[in-house]
């Protein structure tokens, strides 16, 4: 069976508009998590991150295109294209296309919108971009809560596997609206200070937005230095509630454990986990219970929610992309936020950046309605 890699990136989150200004923001310790007074967003000051709309507006000029567009379009558009870009591949048949979102354009059903309603249908972002970038194949749009940035990854790569496609293209992203802020308010599950993942203090999530692409490819002529492997992926679902995960980790404990099974590695073969780690009470408990049920205590691990918050169905490539960019500096990033363990089980939190060298990481996700989903990846280089 034909290997997959993950190859060309692009990140616009808070800290930057490209991978690389990303990471150096990471690995300087500096969160895009600030106090946001916003009215139109949130009745009350909120703690979160959102991208520079007037930086935005700039970039985008750039494409020279005369369509109206949504804002959740712009950056998906401006994201993708930079991929595209440097990949330098052809789009035809043999390239597919995956949108992977929580909301896509929720925003359009607020009534101060000025676009159709009609837009706030996931099609929609898959009509944009393709009648865009001119793909000859139909998109394909992964919308499963907050896994579906990770999980977008092993649809690419079963594809592939497939023959369906030589080459996927996945761009990922959500935006910080007036629905999602209430939704986890009403769920009281909002920080009211910047995020603390595993700590005995963490009162909840910051909420954030992010957009990333990435390249998915079995072709090894359309590699990058910090490219890497796919060895193993799984998903799992713990059935437990709506919003809260199984108390016993059992989704994320399978998902994790046929991952590695494909993937013919032990617990001692894994060099760092990038974990879920939203910073709420059930969340990080769960995978702690889980993570120790799989032998990991031992396993350096971080949660980069204290960088950009929860950026929901963007979160797991935008993690995935900045976990690429660790095995090839050979570093460990800061879990920032981190103060003194707050779960019931040992976990050894990476508390500050430093060298070391790394070849295979787990990166994980959890979400609602028991979604949980693992990626195994190796360095290539």
């Amino acid at each position: 069976m034909r290997k997959v890699y993950l190859s060309h990136n692009s990140i616009i989150s808070s800290l930057g508009f490209d991978s690389d200004t990303v990471v150096k923001k990471i690995k300087d310790e500096v969160s895009g998590i600030s106090l946001i007074n916003d009215k139109t967003l949130f009745h009350n000051p909120f703690y979160g991150s959102v991208i520079n709309k007037t930086i935005l507006k700039n970039k985008f000029e750039a494409l020279k295109t005369e369509e109206n567009y949504t804002v959740l379009e712009q950056m998906m558009l401006l994201s993708l294209s930079k991929v595209i870009e440097a990949s330098n591949i052809t789009i035809d048949e043999s390239v597919g296309l995956i949108i992977s979102t929580t909301k896509g354009n929720i925003d359009v059903l607020d009534k101060t919108s000025d676009f159709p309603k009609s837009y706030a249908y996931l099609s929609r972002l898959g009509t944009v971009l393709r009648n865009h970038f001119l793909f000859k194949t139909e998109p394909l749009v992964v919308s499963n809560a907050c896994v579906s940035g990770i999980l977008s990854i092993s649809v690419a790569k079963r594809l592939i596997h497939e023959n369906v496609y030589k080459h996927v293209f996945l761009v990922s992203g959500d935006l910080v609206s007036k629905f999602v802020l209430s939704g986890f308010n009403s769920f009281q599950a909002l920080s009211n200070s910047i995020c603390k993942p595993y700590s005995k203090d963490r009162t909840g999530i910051n909420i954030g937005e992010a957009i990333a692409s990435i390249l998915i490819t079995s072709d090894t002529n359309y590699l990058t230095e910090e490219s890497v492997e796919v060895l193993g992926e799984a998903t799992c679902n713990d059935a437990n509630h709506i919003s809260g995960p199984s108390r016993s980790g059992e989704g994320l404990y399978r998902c994790v454990s046929a991952a590695m099974k494909e993937a013919t590695v032990t617990s001692k073969d894994i060099d760092y986990i990038s974990a879920h780690g939203t910073a709420t009470i059930f969340n990080d408990e769960m995978e702690a219970v889980a993570f120790n049920r799989l032998d990991f205590q031992n396993i350096p691990l971080n949660s980069l929610k204290g960088y950009f918050g929860h950026t929901l169905g963007s979160s797991g490539l935008v993690e995935t992309i900045i976990g690429m960019h660790s095995l090839k500096q050979n570093t460990l990033f800061y879990s920032k936020g981190f103060t003194s363990l707050g779960v019931s089980k040992p976990l050894q939190i990476i508390e500050k950046t430093k060298q070391q060298q790394l070849d295979i990481f787990l990166k994980t996700a959890s979400g609602f309605g028991g979604a949980n989903t693992a990626l195994l990846l190796k360095s290539v280089s």
